[in-house]
């Protein structure tokens, strides 16, 4: 019963309403006292929620010839009138917060005074979503071309499949130089699942599907992307570390791209298409 209460609660009853409810909910046709002796409240409280109760609809008020009794009606109809209610709420936070945004937006940044001042180097330390949230970011501002070396434990993402899918069909062009090593970790709508090499290759063949040009490589690999050989995006990452010491750093400079652009290349040259990849696997098989 008291679990019953706590669900009561979490959809608005008071405690004293969520006992009330359940005492008429199991009884039929009672009187005040009798409700008030199930629920164990006082008989004053009860007065007041059965009223409000009856104002809601969830219960009927019928007189006899002594006393005024009460009956709660049918479930499902407090279900609905419950639901609509949660719904009705639910639409206009969302207005609210619609409306809040269409004034909002044009605010932002509406004072800054001069020419923007670009951060070259912006370090992001921690384990958090803002990381992910920052390379995004950047991916969506993208123009014409995207480096990608990576574990694909990194980024593996929906919102930046879209993007990519979206990149692409507007004419740009995604390289990828993914490590298989013997730890890749795939991220779900569930969280982080362990992978075997069959399952790397299934994602790295998905990438390719939507215009991604894909390459696997058996040597550690940086964690770097390199936007428009413009901008690098690499990801420390260290395991003998706690996660909270991770960082990313962003660093905005042509000449470093182009410097970084050089060691994909190098990568990129050694590594296998996805095809030269699962012929290697088939002759490890039969070794």
């Amino acid at each position: 019963m008291e679990e019953l209460i706590l669900k009561l609660k979490s959809l608005g009853f008071t405690e004293y309403e969520s006992k009330v409810f359940l005492a008429v909910l199991q009884g039929r046709l009672m009187s005040a006292s009798e409700i008030a002796e199930a629920a164990r409240i006082r008989r004053t409280d009860v007065y007041n929620i059965l009223r409000r109760f009856v104002e809601k609809g969830y219960c009927n008020e019928i007189e006899t010839n002594s006393v005024i009794k009460f009956e709660l009606v049918d479930p499902d109809y407090i279900f609905d009138k419950i639901e609509g209610r949660i719904h009705a709420i639910r639409d206009k936070e969302i207005k609210s917060l619609k409306d809040a945004f269409i004034q909002i937006k044009p605010m932002y940044r509406s004072k800054h005074n001069g020419e923007e001042k670009i951060v070259n180097v912006e370090l992001i330390r921690g384990y958090n979503q803002h990381r992910e949230i920052k390379f995004i970011d950047i991916f969506k501002k993208a123009k014409k071309e995207i480096l990608f070396m990576t574990r694909p434990e990194y980024f593996v993402s929906g919102d930046v499949d879209r993007i990519a899918v979206n990149f692409i069909k507007k004419g740009g062009v995604i390289r990828s130089v993914y490590e298989a090593g013997n730890s890749f970790r795939l991220k779900t709508k569930k969280g982080w699942t362990e992978g075997t090499t069959e399952d790397l290759v299934k994602t790295v063949e998905f990438f390719g599907k939507y215009g991604e040009q894909v390459r696997l490589i058996q040597e550690k690999v940086p964690n770097i992307t390199i936007f428009d050989r413009e901008t690098v995006f690499m990801n420390i990452n260290d395991k003998t570390v706690p996660k909270h010491n991770e960082a990313d750093i962003i660093i905005r400079s042509s000449n470093f791209a182009d410097s970084m652009s050089l060691v994909f290349e190098s990568f990129w040259n050694r590594a296998y298409t996805i095809n030269e990849f699962k012929k290697e696997l088939k002759k490890k098989h039969k070794q």
